[in-house]
């Protein structure tokens, strides 16, 4: 009785690790038509990515109706960052950031359903010189005004020439300020 349990066990253990195999086999092979993810070398890893940071004052945005404003009963809506990210990308002597801003938007007393501007403005500095500057009007649409609305918003092409480490710094956030003008417009 004692040799039929042992031999019992063994067939079942080559049978769950024969099973083990094959399955392992079906993972490594062909991808299915899926692309391939791009393989990132110890180098990338290592590499510097600048991080990016809130400056002070610009983690929030509040609207309000026309003539209203800083009157907490006419403000329509606030918008609040929660969070900023980065991933970085490396080609011909430049430097490629895709720069990530995350956050809500709440209703305020006048405030309804509709379309939201949010002034999201991206900016890399290098001491007082500014290497990189993109004021990006985000709109998003606000369904239920008795729940935050949730954004996500991204830059993907912040490219500056490739800086020495810690010579850099990224910001990202709200932006109201006047846009300035372009060149050459409305002179004569």
């Amino acid at each position: 009785m004692k040799f039929r349990s042992i031999h019992s066990r063994v067939l079942a253990g080559l049978a769950v690790s024969s099973f083990m195999i094959a399955v392992a086999g079906c993972q490594s092979g062909d991808s299915g038509g899926k692309e391939a993810q791009p393989k990132v070398s110890a180098t990338e890893l290592r590499a510097y990515c600048p991080t990016v940071s809130l400056r002070e004052g610009t983690a929030f945005f509040n609207s309000y109706a026309k003539g209203g404003q800083d009157d907490p009963a006419k403000l329509l809506y606030q918008a609040s960052i929660s969070d900023v990210t980065r991933s970085c990308s490396r080609a011909d002597g430049m430097l490629t950031l895709n720069v990530a801003v995350a956050g809500k938007v709440v209703s305020g007393p006048a405030g309804g359903p509709g379309k939201v501007a949010l002034p999201i403005r991206v900016v890399v500095v290098r001491g007082q010189e500014v290497l990189y500057s993109k004021l990006q009007p985000h709109e998003i649409t606000v369904a239920d005004p008795a729940a935050a609305t949730q954004f996500l918003v991204n830059d993907q092409n912040v490219t500056f020439p490739i800086p020495e480490e810690g010579s850099v710094q990224v910001f990202a956030g709200f932006d109201d300020g006047p846009q300035p003008k372009a060149k050459g417009k409305g002179k004569k």
